[in-house]
């Protein structure tokens, strides 16, 4: 079963502890410092929509792209009520296409890492850059090997009262993957639906990532730790990557 096939419709309960807007707001950080009012963004692999939806409310004009049509479905029922909703287009990164330049890109919460074959992930670098309008910005965070490593042989448990996951890591050092088996229960009514999805992540090095943005002709690039204007330091589990094309907008 593709990955976000049934968790789709549970996923926004299942990660309500994450904050997105201190992402978001963070973009905007990084864009003051460059100087940078961006008017268009594309937000890759956008999943339900949520950065999508906090970027369109500062006023952007947002393209949302994600491969899964069940994420897509839930991200657009969330931005109806928008008085100048994001468009919703289902692609997979490496096969990237817009029908106009775009200022910004960004691309949140490791999404980066389910590419898990290094060459189709340059090929989504390369189509990010070209989708980018001259001195754009792309902006994305990973999962850094460090904590990738460290999920394996890990159980996990995210429940509420309506659904109920468990989860188990597997790293596997001949592909450099992490797997996660993920039993999902969620209910209907008065009866329990079971699931199963496989999610995995390739776990990039900061240095793999910076070849690929250098190869695909960005410019002006920066790693960051987690939310933060400071290079990573050891041990680090979320780092945040910045990098431009071209000359300023």
């Amino acid at each position: 079963m593709d990955a976000y096939h049934n968790l789709a419709f549970s996923y926004d309960r299942l990660t309500n502890d994450v904050d997105y807007k201190a992402t978001v707001d963070f973009y905007f950080e990084i864009l003051e410092r460059e100087g940078i009012a961006p008017r268009t963004a594309v937000d890759l692999a956008c999943g339900t929509g949520s950065v999508s939806l906090l970027l369109a409310e500062k006023g952007l004009r947002v393209t949302g792209v994600d491969m899964s049509e069940e994420m897509l479905c839930v991200a657009s029922q969330k931005a109806q009520e928008l008085e100048a909703p994001p468009m919703f287009v289902c692609q997979p990164l490496q096969q990237l296409r817009l029908p106009r330049g775009v200022d910004l890109a960004v691309c949140a919460l490791d999404s980066l890492d389910y590419i898990t074959d290094p060459v189709d992930c340059q090929e989504a670098i390369r189509r990010v850059y070209r989708v980018l309008n001259p001195g754009g910005c792309f902006i994305f965070d990973v999962n850094t090997p460090e904590k990738l490593r460290a999920m394996d042989d890990q159980v996990f448990l995210d429940e509420d009262e309506d659904v109920y996951c468990i989860w188990r890591g597997e790293f596997d050092e001949d592909t450099n993957v992490c797997s996660y088996a993920m039993d999902l229960f969620q209910r209907q009514g008065n009866v329990w639906q079971r699931s199963f999805e496989e999610h995995r992540e390739y776990a990039y090095s900061q240095e793999q990532l910076v070849t690929y943005l250098r190869s695909a002709g960005f410019t002006n690039i920066e790693v960051f730790a987690d939310r933060q204007f400071a290079p990573p330091g050891p041990g680090e589990l979320r780092i945040y990557l910045k990098a431009r094309k071209g000359k300023v907008l």
